[in-house]
């Protein structure tokens, strides 16, 4: 009997063993899969050869470079969390359009889309070699459709002219609007390069990958030998997150935080302006935004609602 049971556990323990994997679980542990079948819900002017290209880049990049080989005739972007209308005020539609399509969660109703969606030939190519490989059929997801009036096609390049217009200047902060710098003139110090982000903050970290969305997930940036803490992607914006609960602070600890804040924040926006980048601070609270203005109004800051 002993022997018998040894080998009935034995063939259950081989059955466990072999089960084939669930279909879901190549796609977790494949981003660039992920992206291919992200980018599939898409229409492209290219046939997807750009996303494809890309795939292996972290979506919000893909997004960046790839943007200009959207069939913008068919799309149209909203923002409804108000997060990319900030930084990109004073762009082109297209870092609006960008940063809508690069946010880690599409919010419903961000990006329309008219017509039926056909998967890009090159796309199409790249899925049915994953199909291949796994030996199953590959499921593509089909977007949402609905018809929009009639739009006038997106520039694809954004022009110097729109530039975001300088603010009024606020007291001990130089003007905040960048310098115009070309790409000949430009410094190679003003390259950004990321790098890791700095300490072990998680929900710090998590802010600033998604909020603006981070160009780098994952990563801070250098421009200028400065550290920010996220590259919006899309337009030339550098952003610094705050994610402490400036509100629950007594009044004593809030002047000596402004104060310390202020210091390092002028380091970061006159790093950024002689780089040619616009500069943003996003804080958590309506609290912690209003003292900041009551001493500097001309900064620029927004509210992320981002917790510890």
């Amino acid at each position: 009997m002993r022997l018998r049971a040894c080998i009935a556990l034995l063939l259950y323990v081989s059955a466990c063993a072999t089960t084939a994997p669930s279909p879901r679980e190549p796609a977790a542990r494949d981003p660039r899969l992920a992206n291919l079948q992200r980018a599939a819900t898409l229409p492209w002017t290219d046939g997807g050869r750009c996303a494809v290209r890309e795939a292996s880049e972290p979506w919000p990049v893909l997004v960046e470079q790839c943007f200009p080989a959207l069939d913008h005739d068919r799309l149209e972007f909203h923002d409804p969390t108000g997060r990319c209308a900030v930084a990109s005020a004073g762009a082109a539609a297209v870092g609006l359009g960008a940063c809508v399509l690069a946010a880690p969660e599409i919010v419903v109703g961000a990006v329309i889309i008219t017509g039926v969606v056909v998967v890009g030939f090159a796309i199409k190519e790249a899925l049915d070699t994953y199909a291949e490989k796994r030996g199953r059929p590959q499921v593509r997801p089909v977007p949402e459709t609905r018809p929009v009036p009639e739009t006038k096609p997106v520039s694809q390049e954004p022009s110097p002219k729109q530039r975001p217009k300088p603010e009024p200047r606020g007291p001990d902060f130089p003007p905040i609007g960048p310098i115009e710098v070309t790409e000949r003139d430009r410094r190679p110090e003003c390259k950004p390069i990321p790098v890791l982000h700095a300490g072990e903050d998680d929900p710090h970290n998590e802010c600033a990958d998604k909020f603006p969305p981070n160009r780098y997930p994952g990563m801070d940036v250098l421009v200028g030998g400065v550290r920010f803490d996220a590259l919006q992607v899309g337009v030339r914006v550098l952003w610094e997150i705050k994610t402490h609960q400036f509100d629950t602070y007594p009044d004593f600890i809030r002047d000596q935080e402004i104060e310390k804040e202020l210091k390092q924040l002028r380091k970061e926006r006159d790093a950024a302006r002689a780089c040619g980048y616009d500069f943003v601070v996003g804080v958590s609270t309506q609290e912690h935004k209003d003292a900041l203005l009551a001493v500097v109004p001309s900064l620029k800051l927004v509210v992320t609602g981002c917790k510890r």
